[in-house]
């Protein structure tokens, strides 16, 4: 099970990896803190763009209470689209507080687009495999981005696209796995209308309640159709 999980997991792996690297090496050369404190920024709070803002803040000397609320705010979308797996989680005991913690745009991607099995129980001990080997990348990334941090001096400018090529990749897999393109362009509207009204601190935000709200209409106007279809047949 762990070489199809690997395998599966392998896009992951590619991005995760420079990418918390980029976040070992802003750790040791903006922070006065040990280079191990990185990975276990990695395991405690695992949030990849979260913890490079909080790097930021910490380097600017904010204070703890700030560097809480934006770490909130920027990692608020998981509360749009982590509703959509507490039934998928439903039963899964004591894996279950992981599977919540672990919830990445990355592991959300592939647990919700991957092929499963009517077998519950099984299918939950691959998600929980998965959410685990995900973390297990990003905090090799984070320890080995910190070594090279505090011990050899390079020029890592770039280093961060890997988290936007990560996201085109499983994109392309999602429209792949769904064929419906209306999300896409949803999130795309979205995105434009949060660049062209709001201010940059709140475009995040404001794109994910924008195209949430749509995707729930678009959600009633398909169940309303499938009902009154339902209704014709009988």
């Amino acid at each position: 099970m762990n070489q199809s999980i690997f395998r599966l997991t392998l896009p992951i792996l590619f991005g995760y990896l420079p990418l918390g690297m980029a976040f070992g090496v802003l750790f040791t050369t903006q922070l006065d803190y040990p280079w191990w404190a990185a990975p276990v920024m990695g395991i405690l709070v695992y949030a990849g763009a979260g913890q490079i803002l909080a790097v930021s803040l910490l380097a600017a000397n904010a204070g703890l209470l700030e560097v809480f609320v934006a770490m909130f705010v920027l990692n608020a979308r998981h509360l749009f689209y982590g509703l959509s797996l507490l039934g998928q989680f439903q039963g899964a005991g004591w894996r279950k507080v992981y599977l919540i913690f672990g919830l990445t745009d990355e592991t959300y991607s592939l647990l919700t687009s991957r092929a499963r099995s009517p077998d519950r129980h099984h299918e939950q001990m691959v998600d929980f495999r998965i959410t685990f080997f995900n973390q297990c990348y990003w905090v090799a990334g984070c320890a080995l981005g910190a070594l090279l941090g505090a011990n050899v001096a390079f020029d890592s400018t770039g280093i961060e696209f890997a988290l936007v090529a990560l996201f085109i990749v499983l994109t392309i897999e999602q429209y792949k796995a769904l064929g419906d393109t209306f999300p896409l362009f949803a999130g795309a509207g979205a995105a434009a209308l949060a660049i062209l009204v709001l201010p940059q601190a709140h475009q995040l935000i404001g794109a994910i309640v924008v195209v949430t709200l749509v995707l729930l209409v678009q959600y009633r106007k398909l169940r309303h159709s499938l009902i009154e279809g339902g209704a014709d047949h009988v």
